[in-house]
Order: structure tokens, then sequence, then C-alpha cells
């Protein structure tokens, strides 16, 4: 029997794709949506790159739902370059905000759930509570209706760090956006990350 106390190797990564991800999550009728860089694809209508894994948020209150819909999963708590195995029917800390999912028969990690705060009716960016919105502004839905981030809101979590990934996908995505989406997405930088080099003129 294998020890769940010892995390899988954390390079294990054959993710789902975001049509999966719908499939396993069709009973939830709770708020969750795609992030990342699959969110921007979906924007796209296609995949424009390949992704090591695949990651959703959901509300903290609505964890244990999801775990049910995921049941068949391990799952473990992330913090810190950390996993940490969450035994079956049990919550994670209020100071977790991400929880890795094993496939323990493919033997690789299926998919990155992340922890937000807010409510089903309003989105808070989880860097700065003073930035929210009504989440009905926030959430767009893909051509087969699969809920995805707004690209500007995915485009400002990435801006933090800029890894090569966020730079072509920063690339890829501003000549799609309409203005509106590009004007918020500078407004939110000018805010949090003055100077930003993803700062477009006015």
């Amino acid at each position: 029997m294998t020890d769940k106390a010892l995390a899988p190797d954390q390079e294990l990564w054959r993710s789902w794709t975001p049509a999966e991800l719908a499939v396993r999550l069709k009973t939830v009728s709770l708020p969750w949506c795609v992030v990342g860089g699959w969110a921007l694809d979906l924007w796209h209508g296609e995949k424009t790159r390949e992704h090591d894994d695949i990651e959703f948020t959901l509300l903290r209150d609505d964890f244990l739902e999801f775990r049910h819909a995921l049941g068949d999963l391990d799952m473990y708590t992330a913090k810190a370059g950390v996993l940490t195995f969450l035994p079956v029917g049990q919550s994670p800390g209020l100071d977790i905000q991400q929880v890795w999912c094993f496939d323990p028969v493919a033997q690789a990690w299926r998919v990155d759930m992340m922890i937000e705060s807010g409510s089903p009716e309003v989105w808070v960016y989880k860097r700065d509570g003073s930035i929210r919105f009504p989440r009905t502004e926030m959430l767009y839905l893909s051509s087969e209706g699969i809920p995805y981030l707004r690209p500007a809101a995915i485009l400002l979590f990435k801006a933090l760090h800029v890894r090569p990934k966020d730079e072509e996908d920063f690339h890829k995505t501003l000549p799609t956006l309409p203005d509106e989406e590009v004007a918020w997405l500078r407004r939110h930088l000018l805010k949090l990350h003055p100077g930003h080099h993803w700062i477009t003129p006015s």
C-alpha cells in the first residue's frame, strides 16, 4: 500500500484539459473558473502552447463539494513548495490557498485547485483585497460553456513574476483584447506594479 504521507514527485504532471475538467465538475453548481495559461487559451479559442498543469479557482466554503466531485483523486495541500497529504473528508487550513490533486491510477497530477476569497457574487483579487468586482464581470464562458477568468485579470496575476511563458502569453494576448480589457489591465498594473513594462500607453 502506498504511503500517502510521502507526496508524489512534483514533476509527475499529466494534467486534464479544460474540457476534461469541466466534465468532472459537471455536477457542481457552485462558482469555479479556469485560471492561468489555460484560461488565456480559452479566450483565444485554441491551444496556443503547451501547459504544465491546469488551475481552477473555487471558494473556500465550497471546497468539500469540489472534493466530492474529484473523489477518486488524492489531495495534497501546497505551501512554500511543500506538499502535505490532506486526508479524505478534510478541508485545508485557512493558511492554505492551493491544493494539488493526484490520480493514483494514472500516477499523475491532474489539476491544481486554487482557493479564493470573495463570495458567489463578488470576485476579490487575492493579492489586494481592495480590488473586487461583481463575479459576473470577471468570469467569461468559452464557446463550450467552460468558465474562465477574464484575460486582463490573468495577465495581472502573471505580471508579478513574468516568466518566459508569461511574456509569451502577454504578447500573444494583448493584440486580441478589446479596448476595455486593455484599460482594465493598465489601470490595475498602474495601481499594483507602477513602472511595469506591460503598461501600455493610454
